[in-house]
């Protein structure tokens, strides 16, 4: 049909104006690419199906309260919806991602840089992760001095816990403890501030 050569946002429109078969084809036109970046991160399939169907059916709840901003292109705001559907995951289960650190019984904290990281980036993956990581960084400002540091230097300027240790001279365990408390204290701000890591 017709509706197959059409712009995203022109489905958006004849979908809202009441045309479903326009829905049907931009649900076709990304499912692969929306339930292929979140199987990438929970790394389960039945899981990214069940939060594959959770994201469409968000997506269409929201442009039915009229809530979509046609300025940001469709498909990187649906897969923000899913990144933060991912994030909702892992809030609420056991598997909670953790910090890439050797001898740890510690298997419960939520890094969520460990989320940020994607494989075979599209043009499309890169813009949301560069929101995403934008958002993330305004947390961390909001951090204690000494965590804030830890956490700079460690994801933002990809140092070494040895070398974080050395340069802030402390031992690795009060680099590592610092990192702990400010995962933690992130999760705290995301939760008890109802903070959205995705475009909604």
């Amino acid at each position: 049909m017709a509706n197959n050569h059409l712009a995203d946002k022109q489905l958006v429109r004849n979908y809202l104006d009441g045309n479903d078969y326009s829905f049907e084809v931009l649900l076709k036109r990304h499912q692969d690419r929306v339930f292929n970046y979140i199987n990438k991160l929970v790394k389960d399939s039945d899981v990214a199906n069940d939060i594959f169907q959770d994201t469409f059916i968000k997506v269409i709840s929201t442009l039915k309260r009229g809530m979509y901003n046609e300025e940001g292109k469709f498909l990187p705001w649906v897969m923000r919806i899913a990144h933060n559907l991912v994030i909702d995951y892992f809030r609420n289960s056991s598997k909670m991602p953790v910090v890439g650190r050797k001898n740890s019984s510690e298997n419960d904290e939520f890094d969520i840089f460990q989320i940020l990281k994607l494989e075979d980036c599209t043009v499309e993956d890169e813009i949301v992760e560069q929101q995403i990581f934008n958002d993330v960084r305004s947390l961390v400002e909001l951090l204690p001095l000494e965590q804030r540091e830890v956490v700079k230097m460690r994801h933002f300027m990809g140092m070494s816990f040895k070398d974080i240790a050395d340069s802030s001279g402390v031992s690795i365990n009060t680099a590592l403890g610092r990192m702990r408390y400010a995962l933690i204290n992130l999760r705290k701000m995301i939760k008890e501030h109802d903070i959205m890591l995705t475009a909604s």
